[in-house]
C-alpha cells in the first residue's frame, strides 16, 4: 500500500482516545438528526398539509427527501476519499441544516418539498462518512463494537421520534420540528472542527466517479418514485 494511501487511516488511528470519542460522539449526534427527522416529520406532517394546503404534495414532502438523499450517498463517499472526510462532512452538515431552517421558514407546499430536497441533499453525506469515519478512526478489532452504536442511532431515533415530533407539534408548532435540528447540528459541527483532522487522500480523483452508476440510481430511484401512489390524493382522487 502507497504511503499516501496508508497515512490517513493510520494517524486517525494513533488519535488519543478522548479525542476519538470526541469525534464518535459528533459524528452520530449529525447521524442522529438526520435519522430522527425522518420520523419527527411524518408526525408533523398532518398538521403541516393543514396549515400550508397541500394534500396534492403530500407524499413529496417525504420522497423528496429520500430522493436526493439516496442519490447522493455514492458521490458523497468517493469525494471524502478525494477531498477528506471532514470537509465532506461539515459540508453535508451545513447543507442538511440550511434545509432544516428553510423547511421550517415554508409559507407553502411547493416550497417545503424543495427545501426538503435541499436537506437530503445533506443527509447523504452522513450516512456513508459517518462509517468511514468510523472505520478510520479504530482498528478492525474495535470497529465492530462501534459500528454497532449506528444502528443503535436508528433505534433510539424510530423510538422517539413520534414522540418528539408530536409534542413539538402540539405544544410548539411544526415549524420547530425542522428548527430543532438548528442548535444541535452547531453544536456538532464545532466538535467535529476542532477535534477532526483534515486529511485529503490523494491516492483518489473525481475522475474516478462512477458516472453510469450515479445515472442508474436517479433513473431507478425516480422512476420507483413515479410508480408509486402520490398520497391522500390519490386515493380520494378515485
Amino acid at each position: 500500500m502507497s504511503p499516501d494511501g496508508a497515512q490517513p487511516s493510520q494517524s486517525l488511528l494513533l488519535l488519543p482516545p478522548r479525542r476519538k470519542l470526541a469525534i464518535l460522539g459528533a459524528v452520530l449526534l449529525t447521524l442522529f438528526l438526520a435519522s430522527l427527522d425522518q420520523t419527527v416529520v411524518g408526525t408533523a406532517l398532518p398538521r403541516i398539509i393543514t396549515d400550508l394546503n397541500g394534500a396534492n404534495l403530500y407524499a413529496w414532502v417525504v420522497t423528496a427527501y429520500l430522493l436526493t438523499s439516496t442519490i447522493t450517498v455514492p458521490i458523497y463517499g468517493k469525494f471524502s476519499d478525494v477531498f477528506g472526510r471532514k470537509v465532506m462532512l461539515m459540508s453535508g452538515v451545513c447543507l442538511f441544516l440550511l434545509g432544516s431552517w428553510l423547511s421550517g421558514a415554508s409559507q407553502n407546499m411547493t416550497q417545503l418539498v424543495l427545501f426538503r430536497a435541499i436537506q437530503g441533499l445533506g443527509a447523504g453525506a452522513l450516512f456513508p462518512i459517518v462509517l468511514a469515519i468510523i472505520a478510520d478512526l479504530y482498528s478492525p478489532r474495535e470497529r465492530g463494537r462501534f459500528q454497532g452504536l449506528f444502528g443503535a442511532v436508528f433505534g433510539v431515533s424510530f423510538i422517539v421520534g413520534p414522540f418528539i415530533g408530536g409534542w413539538i407539534t402540539d405544544n410548539i408548532g411544526w415549524h420547530w420540528v425542522f428548527y430543532v435540528n438548528v442548535p444541535f447540528g452547531i453544536a456538532s459541527l464545532v466538535v467535529l472542527w476542532r477535534t477532526l483532522p483534515g486529511i485529503v487522500r490523494r491516492s483518489a480523483s473525481v475522475g474516478d466517479l462512477d458516472y453510469l452508476g450515479i445515472d442508474s440510481v436517479t433513473r431507478g430511484s425516480s422512476t420507483a418514485r413515479a410508480s408509486c401512489p402520490t398520497g391522500p390524493t390519490s386515493t380520494s382522487a378515485a
